[in-house]
């Protein structure tokens, strides 16, 4: 809310960045830069209203637009980012209850439909781990499941 609050203090100055050679393009990294800070809606709201005292309206909305479309490009790839890791620990999750259940059956230990849905709807890769661990050993599900087993 600060950086809303003083941005029209700037006109000035902001005119003075864009009268420079290459001041437009030093101006539009300003403005981007604290855009990115400034991340709410009013430092938005301040920042168009500075960019109109010192630009036209058509080179202002052309840089608040290219600025939302790189916001909107940057949440995009944040979130593809995230679905990736997601996926990918889940795939892991899934890969540990599924081998835990196999070894488990290889080792003629009977699993009930209760069990077997605690082991495969377990998200924590650390008891997940240690499930896998005691598996391998183990002659009873007490042997895999029970805190107290080592």
């Amino acid at each position: 809310m600060l950086l809303a609050r003083k941005l029209p203090d700037w006109v000035a100055l902001f005119a003075q960045v864009q009268a420079a050679p290459e001041g437009a393009e030093q101006l539009v990294v300003v403005i981007r830069y604290l855009l990115w800070v400034g991340k709410d809606a009013a430092v938005h709201a301040a920042a168009r209203q500075v960019l109109h005292s010192v630009l036209d309206e058509q080179r202002t909305e052309e840089l608040m637009g290219t600025w939302a479309e790189d916001m909107i490009e940057r949440g995009v790839q944040k979130g593809l980012v995230r679905g990736r890791q997601e996926g990918r620990e889940q795939g892991l999750q899934h890969g540990l209850s599924v081998g835990i259940l196999r070894i488990l059956t290889a080792r003629g230990v009977p699993v009930d439909d209760a069990v077997r849905q605690r082991i495969l709807t377990c998200t924590d890769m650390a008891t997940l781990d240690r499930w896998f661990d005691r598996a391998l050993n183990a002659t009873t599900l007490s042997d895999v499941l029970d805190e107290r087993a080592q």
